[in-house]
């Protein structure tokens, strides 16, 4: 029995009905199909430090409680074969794209900011197919092209299609070495023509009830558990997955439904700093930068209702 299960256990149960009401506190994407590169990085060269960063920020997560949602969006790579321009008299830098598994050219511009620390007033450009190295003299900045659309409004306004939703705890490590099967999969199927990307979140859950001193009873785990099920049923729909895995969930739920005896959950995923690299849609879906919907619970089924979004405000990511 493991140290969350045993604290599980020994808890009450929760002696009257409660309201749950989940908003997003943190925000991350990764560039999955990364993390898949059979090459070491090298410290010693900018897009190996950019790698290495990338692997340990996404180990810590593995390490906690957090959700995921794996999402494909249209496959982009920069073009090195041709070449970066300046703007008049600015740091606004035009860039050569290739677009889709047909690798349509395009370009996009964006308005670069320079560093303190940096030497030079312009930095000295490297192209690759997946990355870009911005050298201003005392240091070199790394981003993927992924990076640049979530910075800079670039005119290409592409929704994140959300395929597989999870949790990122697992002390073996699976999902950050590439070696989830279900994630896998769906990442060779998408290869043609998107990218994957994985969108790691950290949420707030509140609870209203008129047994105050149950109002934090449920653990880390039950809450995220509870989520889990919920964002799996919005997603990607009433029968997603494995039979076994569907009556698993569904036990699982019906008991923390019964234990903490959950009235009502919303979940928001909107908040103030969010742009359009967090429009999300699925097969079950339709695009929306917010996705705020209400579940409820019914032997260990979850059913959702998208709600209205005027009256209530945004949550802010900013400390």
């Amino acid at each position: 029995m493991s140290s969350d299960d045993a604290a599980e256990l020994a808890l009450p149960r929760s002696s009257a009905p409660q309201v749950w009401d989940a908003t997003v506190s943190e925000t991350s994407f990764y560039w999955y199909d990364l993390i898949n590169d059979p090459k070491v990085p090298d410290f010693h060269d900018p897009i190996g430090r950019y790698q290495r960063r990338m692997q340990f920020a996404l180990d810590a997560t593995m390490e906690k409680r957090l959700m995921f949602m794996l999402v494909a969006r249209p496959r982009l790579r920069f073009d090195p074969k041709r070449s970066t321009s300046w703007g008049f008299f600015s740091l606004k830098l035009t860039i050569p794209i290739l677009i889709g598994g047909e690798e349509r050219k395009s370009t996009i511009t964006v308005e670069l900011k320079t560093p303190f620390e940096a030497t030079f007033k312009k930095p000295l450009i490297q192209l690759y197919d997946k990355y870009i190295t911005l050298n201003w003299g005392s240091m070199t900045e790394t981003f993927t092209i992924h990076d640049l659309m979530q910075r800079h409004d670039t005119g290409l306004h592409y929704p994140s299609k959300v395929q597989y939703v999870g949790q990122t705890r697992d002390p073996a490590g699976r999902l950050a070495k590439g070696r989830l099967m279900a994630v896998s999969n769906l990442c060779d199927s998408n290869a043609a023509d998107y990218d994957t990307l994985l969108l790691v979140q950290n949420f707030n859950v509140a609870v209203d009830t008129e047994a105050k001193e149950f109002a934090e009873q449920a653990s880390q785990r039950s809450q995220m558990d509870v989520l889990e099920a919920a964002l799996i049923r919005y997603f990607e729909g009433a029968d997603a997955r494995s039979p076994q895995e569907h009556r698993l969930r569904r036990e699982r739920l019906r008991s923390l439904h019964e234990a903490y005896m959950i009235d009502r959950l919303t979940i928001d995923l909107g908040f103030k700093e969010a742009n359009d690299f967090y429009d999300l849609e699925s097969v079950e879906v339709e695009k929306s930068r917010r996705h705020l919907f209400a579940c409820s619970f019914n032997e260990g089924l979850v059913a959702v209702e998208r709600l209205p979004e005027q009256g209530r405000p945004l949550v802010s990511l900013e400390a």
